[in-house]
C-alpha cells in the first residue's frame, strides 16, 4: 500500500516568517511551493526550491489569490479569463526557479480560498485545470478528491491527483469544514494520524457531525503554518509507515 505525502512550504516573504518548511519537507514526498501571490518571494521560492531539491522530493507550483493581507483564504470573485492568467503567472514563475536550479515541476496545487472555490465551483474549476494545460499538459493537477476541479482536470486530459486532508475535518457531504468553525483544524498528533491512516488504507473518514464519508485519496496534504505543524508531520509520516503504508510521490492511479 502506497500513498503520497504533500506539504505547503515557501510562504514566508519579506520579513515575514510562516511556517517550518525544512521540517515538513523532511517528512513529505512532495511538496507545494507559494508563488508570490498569497505567500513566497523571489527569494524564499529559490530558497525552498533549491532545499526541496535537495532532500530529493517532488516539487509542486502552489498559486492562490493576490492575497498577502489574507493569506489567500479570503474569496475573490473574478472572470475565468483572470483566473486562468492568474494561476499561469504563479505557476511560470515557480516552473523558472525550479528549472534554473535544474530541476523539474511536477505538479500544480491551488491555495486556500481559490482551491476551496475550484472544489465546488465548476466555471472556476475549469479555468484552473485550463491554465495547467496550456502551461503543461505533462503537469499533475492536486485536487480535493471527486470534486469539481478533478472532474474539470480530467475532462480536459489532465492527470489528476486526489487529495485528502490530514489534518482538517470534513463536513458530512465531502467538503472540508470552514477554518472558522471548532474543531476545523486538527492540530493533535494522534487524531491527525490516526485519520490520515484511516484514509489511506480504508477510503474513508468521519466527519465532524460523526458520519463516516468515502474519501478517495492518491495524496494526503498537511499543512506547514499551524504552530503544531512540524509534530503533527512526523506522527502521521511515522504512523503511515507502522501501518505499513509506503510514502511516496510516484502514486497517481488513472
Amino acid at each position: 500500500m502506497q500513498i503520497d505525502l504533500n506539504c505547503d512550504i515557501g510562504e514566508s516573504y519579506g520579513a515575514y516568517r510562516i511556517g517550518c518548511d525544512a521540517e515538513m519537507i523532511a517528512v513529505a514526498s512532495s511538496v507545494n511551493i507559494a508563488c508570490g501571490f498569497h505567500g513566497g518571494d523571489p527569494d524564499v521560492m529559490a530558497a525552498t526550491v533549491a532545499m526541496a531539491l535537495r532532500a530529493g522530493v517532488a516539487i509542486g507550483a502552489h498559486p492562490g489569490f493576490p492575497d498577502l493581507a489574507g493569506f489567500g483564504r479570503r474569496e475573490m470573485r473574478l472572470k475565468p479569463s483572470e483566473v486562468t492568467h492568474l494561476m499561469i503567472y504563479q505557476i511560470g514563475a515557480l516552473q523558472a526557479f525550479v528549472r534554473a536550479a535544474g530541476g523539474r515541476l511536477r505538479h500544480v496545487k491551488p491555495h486556500g480560498a481559490l482551491y476551496n472555490m475550484a472544489a465546488v465551483d465548476s466555471d472556476v474549476a475549469t479555468a484552473v485545470a485550463l491554465a495547467v494545460q496550456r502551461v503543461d499538459p505533462a503537469l499533475i493537477l492536486y485536487g480535493l478528491a471527486d470534486s469539481r476541479l478533478i472532474e474539470a482536470a480530467k475532462g480536459l486530459g489532465l492527470t489528476v491527483a486526489q487529495e485528502a486532508f490530514a489534518d482538517r475535518a470534513y463536513r458530512a457531504d465531502g467538503v472540508l469544514a470552514p477554518r472558522s468553525e471548532p474543531g476545523a483544524v486538527i492540530t493533535d498528533p494522534a487524531r491527525a494520524s490516526a485519520q490520515a491512516v484511516e484514509m489511506a488504507r480504508t477510503g474513508r473518514v468521519r466527519s465532524i457531525q460523526g458520519d463516516w464519508i468515502q474519501v478517495k485519496a492518491d495524496t494526503l496534504c498537511l499543512h506547514g503554518d499551524n504552530p503544531d505543524a512540524a509534530a503533527v508531520a512526523k506522527a502521521v509520516r511515522t504512523a503511515l509507515e507502522t501501518a505499513g503504508i509506503d510514502v511516496t510521490a510516484t502514486v497517481i492511479r488513472p
